[in-house]
Order: structure tokens, then sequence, then C-alpha cells
């Protein structure tokens, strides 16, 4: 039983992926968080000035270390975002879900290539036009489900809207 448990464990951290079963349960929920959490940071990151073009170093240490965390937010929530995206285009959307949205291949190849940008960049365009392809795919997404589409206010700080359902 001692071993049969290690290699459980052994195999648990790498079990983080959303499933390969499949089980039916997708949402793009995450990627738009994702998106606009990558605005917020670079909002962020902008909006940092010093006091003075020769700040004091206390004051030169605590903006570089926000801009560290800042950074790694961003990146951090841009690569999520690509994992999100790969799940539904390899788990969820089908051959049919093609034949209906044909320009689906060349939204998720954009808003992949632009969640690589926002990761290499500080660049509100591309963090903005990530939340666009973003928001195109949830459209598809819910329709291909049968559901209708909204766009709702975000409450989030970087405003603009949400994709949710009917």
């Amino acid at each position: 039983m001692n071993r049969i448990s290690r290699f459980i464990v052994f195999l648990l951290p790498k079990a983080y992926t959303h499933c390969d079963i499949p089980c039916g349960i997708y949402d793009p929920h995450a990627s738009q968080l994702a998106a606009h959490t990558v605005i917020r940071m670079v909002s962020l990151i902008s909006e940092l000035t010093p006091s003075s073009s020769e700040p004091p170093f206390e004051e030169r240490k605590r903006i570089i270390h926000q801009i560290a965390r800042y950074t790694k937010v961003k990146e951090e929530h841009a690569e999520a975002l690509k994992h999100e995206i790969r799940v539904l285009w390899g788990d969820y959307f089908k051959e049919e879900h093609l034949k209906e949205y044909p320009d689906l291949h060349n939204l998720v190849f954009k808003t992949m290539k632009l969640a690589s940008k926002a990761r290499q960049e500080v660049n509100h365009d591309a963090a903005q036009e990530l939340l666009v392809t973003v928001q195109k795919i949830a459209e598809i997404f819910f329709k291909t489900k049968g559901l209708t589409p909204v766009r709702v206010k975000s409450p989030y700080p970087t405003g603009g809207e949400i994709v949710l359902h009917k």
C-alpha cells in the first residue's frame, strides 16, 4: 500500500490541467478574467511615476519592486489565459464548430499571439486587443452551447465588459 500511495502522490502534482476525460465542464470566464488582469497590470506599471528625475534610493527600490511584481502577475495571467484558450481549442471546440464559425481558428491563433505579446511588452493596446479576441471566443463558445451571449459591464478597475450568457 505504501508504494501505491507514493505513486499517487508522485502523480498528483502533474494532474493540474483541465481534464482530458472529457468532463464537459468548460467556461471562457477564466480567460476573460486573465485578460482583464493583464490590462490592469499594464495600467499599474504605466502609472508608476517617480517623484523627480533623480528619486531617492528607497523610492527607486519601491518602484522597481512594484514593476517586478506587476510584471510577474501580468505574465502569469497571460500564460493562464493561453492555457484556458488551449483547453477550449483542444478539448471543447469540434469540427462542426469550425464549419459554423470559420474564423475560429484564426481567432484562437491571434489570441495566442496577442497573449505572448502581452507577456513580452507593457503594451496597453495589445492588452485591450487581447481582451477583445477572448470576448469573441467567449461569444462563439456560448453560441455553440445554444446560449445567447450578453455583454455586461465588468466590475473590475479595467472597466470594459465581460461576456456572459442568458
